[in-house]
């Protein structure tokens, strides 16, 4: 039966998704002759201006079944957000097209009319190629591997801990305060020692949590943005680890904090550590006017109200010289080998400054690749009361995207697989193609919970940290969940990124358990090994590149799609079920191979067994 209207069939709106701007868009609607529709419209609102405008459709014509067509064309001036629907005009009445789920259109109500959304994206915007179809690798510096080589400069008031796999300090000081100042001492040339186990595993990007000085084991309070934590090691060493990654087709991307700095810092000296004069010892500071003073000097703004966290003057001129000028710390990095930047709490920075990052980054390497750290759809995004413009090709390349990872928790915990199909598409829509084959796609960070403690139903306190077990019961039911989701993830549009560990089958709840230490001989092989092959999958079918996504069939606990390209398609199915689900291929498809899952195949029906996936190449 065909629908209303369906954003994502080219016979309805060619092209689907996001267009660049002067594309023209055209659209096409499917009435029954029955309701004797007089007149039909597209309506328009622009987010820009706020401005509605109304678009005569033509009827065009007959269709089988009692039907008619009626269809216009649009094309958009200017970057920005469209969102539409359609009006229909009988003798009788006058009725909206409202968008359903999937982007199907049905009768609505006026009082409530859920639209559509048009992204506009610059003519020339373009992503990284080097990323696309490739393995994103996060990295924790303190805890993924030490190479015991020796540091100078270390400052004295750090916990070294000789305990490997330890448990993260969580308890609060005398003071009442949580330090984080226990360190593990995973280096720089511990991750270049193990460059080869990231090649096998696929990697192709590793984004290093922040490196720079700071007096914390995470670093998100930056004390100096030109020195590499001594903890770390220097500058040389993360020349090296650039310079042998970049020869193994790895790249390393850096964590950007530019919405604070850590008190104890060069720039604010609140503990006068350094012997100079920061912005809390004197107003005569060159860093005075980088923070918000409200009654200099203890009184300041500060990152959610973090007193060790005094919240930068993004506007300040001499900051922002120091951040983007010729020599600034976005070129510098560069410079020494770095390929782009994840931007910490991205919301914090305004369009003005993420577009001078961006600026400053692609004047020092054309393909240097901007992350946002954005936890909702970052396409219509409001933050502090106003809209943002991260995709329309001035900021930034891509996201983290945490929606994918909330879509595929949801389903592997029994939601209905229409509404997480709804939740893919809304993504895949809303976001340029550039955008879409560049997420960061992770199903754990250094700021959730570590996906296996998320999937063990036995309810393990936050603090549990081990490794999967498969020889247990409950471990190899976990070991399934976890194998579906993980293949949800390599094989949506994107880039899956690994937190450290997930490979290794390591458990750990909410910070600081999720950050604990990479399990170095105790890892999972058979988890390990799962990834491997994943990794070798994407490698080698190109449609993971940039592919379309097509959706096949999705219904209760099941979820089926399709990648494709003109050379390659991959058939990807999802069981949820505690049944073998049957599922007939299209059609078209003359031949196929069983590229990874669970599944008996007799001519071209699947039999996908409970609680399993499968991947295949079809022909």
């Amino acid at each position: 039966m065909n629908p209303i209207f369906n954003s994502f069939d080219t016979k309805y709106k060619n092209p689907i998704g996001a267009v660049r701007e002067t594309t023209n868009v055209h659209f096409k609607i499917i009435l029954d002759k029955k309701i004797y529709c007089r007149k039909a419209s597209l309506v328009l609102l622009d987010d820009t201006n706020n401005k509605t405008s109304y678009y005569s459709m033509f009827w065009c014509g007959d269709l089988q079944d009692n039907l008619e067509a009626w269809e216009c064309d649009f094309t958009p001036l200017h970057t920005g957000l469209f969102r539409y629907y359609f009006e229909i005009d009988t003798d009788n009445s006058r009725f909206p097209i409202v968008r359903d789920i999937c982007g199907i259109g049905k009768p609505g109500e006026f009082n409530k009319i859920d639209k559509w959304q048009l992204t506009v994206y610059k003519k020339e915007y373009s992503t990284p190629s080097w990323i696309k179809g490739g393995i994103m690798y996060q990295i924790f510096p303190d805890r993924f591997f030490r190479s015991n080589t020796k540091k100078v400069n270390i400052p004295k008031d750090r916990v070294i801990r000789d305990d490997w796999g330890g448990e993260p300090v969580s308890s609060p000081n005398e003071h009442g305060e949580v330090t984080n100042s226990d360190y593990f001492c995973g280096d720089l040339n511990g991750i270049t020692l193990k460059l080869d186990y990231l090649k096998n595993l696929g990697v192709t990007c590793i984004y290093l949590n922040p490196i720079f000085e700071a007096h914390s084991n995470h670093r998100y309070n930056t004390a100096d943005y030109s020195k590499i934590d001594p903890l770390l090691g220097d500058e040389e060493d993360f020349k090296n680890l650039c310079k042998k990654a970049y020869k193994k087709g790895i790249r390393i991307i850096l964590d950007g904090v530019f919405s604070h700095t850590g008190s104890d810092s060069i720039y604010f000296n609140k503990s006068g550590r350094y012997p100079f004069e920061g912005a809390y010892n004197s107003r005569d500071s060159k860093y005075y006017n980088w923070y918000k003073f409200l009654n200099w000097p203890n009184k300041y703004r500060a990152w959610w109200n973090f007193e060790t966290l005094p919240e930068l003057n993004k506007e300040e001129p001499s900051y922002q010289q120091f951040v983007f000028n010729e020599n600034g710390i976005i070129r510098k990095w560069l410079r020494l080998g770095a390929s782009g930047w994840r931007l910490d709490v991205a919301d914090e920075l305004s369009d003005e400054f993420i577009e001078k990052i961006r600026l400053s980054s692609k004047a020092e390497k054309e393909e240097s690749l901007i992350i946002g750290e954005v936890w909702e759809d970052a396409s219509n995004k409001i933050s502090y009361s106003k809209k943002r413009k991260y995709l329309f090709g001035t900021e930034l390349d891509s996201v983290m995207n945490y929606p994918f990872m909330n879509a595929i928790i949801s389903f592997i915990k029994g939601a209905d697989a229409a509404n997480i199909m709804d939740s893919i598409l809304t993504i895949v829509e809303n976001y340029p193609k550039p955008t879409l084959d560049s997420l960061m796609n992770s199903l754990s960070t250094h700021d959730t919970k570590r996906i296996l403690s998320v999937l063990d139903e036995r309810n393990i306190a936050d603090s549990y940290i081990n490794t999967i077990n498969i020889n247990s019961g409950d471990d190899e039911h976990t070991f399934r969940l976890l194998s579906i989701a993980v293949s949800m993830q390599y094989t949506l549009p994107g880039v899956p990124c690994i937190f450290y560990g997930d490979e290794a089958g390591v458990y750990g709840g909410r910070d600081p358990f999720c950050r604990s230490c990479y399990p170095w001989g105790n890892e999972n092989y058979k988890l390990v090994d799962f990834y491997k092959k994943l990794g070798r999958i994407r490698s080698e079918q190109s449609a993971f590149a940039e592919g379309d996504f097509i959706p096949y069939v999705y219904n209760k606990n099941f979820i089926s799609y399709m990648r494709k390209n003109k050379n390659n398609c991959i058939m990807c199915m999802f069981n949820m079920n505690k049944h073998v689900y049957k599922l007939d291929l299209p059609s078209n498809i003359e031949s196929y191979s069983l590229l990874l899952g669970d599944t008996d195949i007799i001519n071209k029906t699947l039999f996908i067994k409970p609680e399993s996936f499968a991947i295949l190449r079809c022909l």
